[in-house]
């Protein structure tokens, strides 16, 4: 572990230890930018390291989910198509036993306050132990860069009675590390997005009961596993630069891509064929590679639903037990909450230990001593009781820092409470020398995770160097392009589906939080464009530089 003096300054400090912060550490230090990082966590992975909870598994497949850079593949092979955390813990070991980040890291340390000295020109940082809340420090830097996640910050409901639980209580996000048996245990989880739906399929089987309290379906889509060899991570690598180039090109970053039809185009049997087709590929292939209107049309959405739908009642024995996990009428349209991908989820309410509960139709009044207990007066005692309730998604972690930048009465926080500015989702005005990557109002929930980081990151190391070259200091959003690309990021994503869901790509989730789209929709190859408008080849399009 990185070590630091009280008095540290670097050109860079960089938050968090997953994909954003590994990538930004080895793209700075390459051009001889001085960085140090800091993760709360004892080890790298960011939402890798956290989420270790049963059936915890990543929903972009191999090869994509992975840096590219010659060397941290080379002498890795993968196991899975789609690997477990374990698997994906041990990968950024690998990675970090090749780029050696943990020499400029400083662990079990949570950021809390971070101000902008426009004197110095720099950012003064401040941090806490998670080990030892006495035990704090401060450090400086030219530039400062959030790396913190889409889904890193848990959302605990407060619901009453919640602190007067006997049993053992947790958020899926913060599983026990040393794991928990729920073996023969009478067990309850609230919600099925995706920690709760992966979660239901892995302890179904193990436990003594299980209660399933939903209040809104998942349309999840079957995962299509698959177990890789030696002999096919040596053929698949052989073809990975191109597959890797490949990712910059399509909406998601996946792959695939929309199939560039209009689902009234082809007949009800093509249709068909083509669903039933794109259903076998597996992962997010029903999804982001259906027809391109899907998205954007109610009635083709429908089609897809009523697919959907059929498949997953093929699956479930009980009608009841059917019809709240695929309801007739959807709640929403299908893709606009995030699917999860599923292998045994639908089957395991076949079980008879397994039960769900519409909390649509009997809400939860509050948390007794021994479990959970509905509005109409029936109770469900429970050992455990899982929180698989989501995060404070996009902004969450940003928002949970004390963040102040030139005017020092008011903190990012308070600046966002009514929703998002930021130009490009890179950076906000009035923040200068700040950066977010994978953060809100950038393509993050809709985009392979490795790849807009690395896009990223290539971008902003190239401003930073160009910067030094020219000795500029200081560089940020204008107001002007902040106010564009909100306009930008609002217009593209109501109008499509996605406002008719009531779900975190909106915030919505969050009780009080402002209700927009909190990314872009428009795509990555449309979102590249727009950085290469900003770069300093077209003069910095959107941000002041001096």
């Amino acid at each position: 572990m990185g070590s630091i003096s009280e008095t540290a300054h670097y050109d860079a400090i960089v938050v968090g230890g997953g994909f954003g912060g590994i990538y930004s550490v080895h793209k700075l230090r390459k051009f001889k930018f001085s960085c140090h990082l800091f993760e709360r966590g004892n080890g790298l992975g960011g939402a890798w390291h956290w989420n270790c909870y049963p059936g915890a598994r990543v929903d972009s497949n191999v090869p994509i989910y992975q840096f590219t850079d010659d060397d941290t593949w080379d002498q890795w092979d993968w196991s899975q198509r789609y690997p477990g955390q374990k698997e994906l813990k041990a990968y950024f070991g690998h990675v970090d036993h090749v780029w050696d980040i943990s020499k400029d890291t400083t662990y079990n340390a949570e950021v809390r306050k971070a101000s902008w000295d426009p004197v110095m020109k720099q950012w003064k940082v401040e941090y806490v132990s998670t080990i030892d809340e006495e035990t704090t420090g401060r450090v400086t830097g030219r530039f400062l860069l959030y790396c913190t996640g889409l889904n890193a910050q848990p959302w605990m409901p407060d619901f009453k009675g919640l602190d007067t639980y006997q049993g053992f209580l947790t958020h899926t996000s913060r599983w026990p590390q040393q794991g928990l048996d729920v073996k023969g245990k009478n067990v309850g989880i609230i919600g099925t997005g995706a920690s709760g739906v992966q979660a239901i399929q892995e302890i179904g089987p193990q436990v003594g009961k299980l209660t399933v309290f939903q209040r809104t379906p998942n349309t999840a889509l079957p995962m299509d596993q698959q177990h890789y060899d030696k002999k096919f991570n040596d053929s698949m690598k052989e073809e990975l630069h191109p597959l890797f180039a490949k990712t910059r090109t399509t909406w998601s970053g996946f792959l695939y891509q929309w199939r560039d039809e209009l689902t009234k185009d082809v007949t009800p049997a093509e249709r068909e064929r083509f669903y039933e087709q794109q259903w076998k590929k597996g992962g997010f292939e029903f999804w982001v590679g259906n027809f391109k209107d899907i998205a954007i049309d109610q009635e083709a959405n429908d089609y897809a639903y009523a697919f959907w739908r059929r498949k997953v009642h093929e699956r479930v024995k009980d009608p009841r037990k059917a019809e709240l996990l695929a309801p007739k009428t959807q709640i929403h349209p299908l893709g606009t909450r995030r699917p999860c991908l599923e292998t045994t989820f639908y089957e395991v309410f076949n079980q008879d230990n397994v039960d769900i509960v519409d909390l649509r139709a009997n809400k939860i009044a509050d948390i007794t001593e021994k479990g959970v207990r509905l509005v109409d007066g029936s109770e469900y005692d429970v050992d455990i009781l899982i929180l698989a309730t989501g995060f404070d998604s996009n902004t969450g972690c940003i928002t949970n820092v004390d963040h102040r930048g030139v005017d020092k009465t008011t903190n990012i926080k308070a600046r966002w409470a009514q929703g998002v500015w930021t130009n490009l989702g890179m950076a906000s005005s009035g923040y200068p020398n700040c950066f977010y990557i994978y953060g809100p109002q950038s393509p993050a929930a809709f985009v392979n995770a490795a790849t807009l980081v690395e896009v990223q990151v290539d971008w902003l190391v190239d401003v930073l160097r160009h910067m030094r070259r020219q000795g500029l200091t200081i560089i940020e959003a204008t107001p002007e392009q902040e106010a564009k690309w909100r306009e930008e990021v609002l217009a593209v994503g109501n109008g499509a589906l996605f406002p008719k869901a009531d779900g975190w790509y909106y915030g919505a989730n969050i009780p009080g939080k402002a209700r927009e789209p909190l990314n872009y929709m428009a795509g990555l190859p449309i979102y590249r464009e727009r950085l290469a408008f900003a770069s300093p080849a077209q003069g910095y399009g959107g941000f002041r530089v001096e």
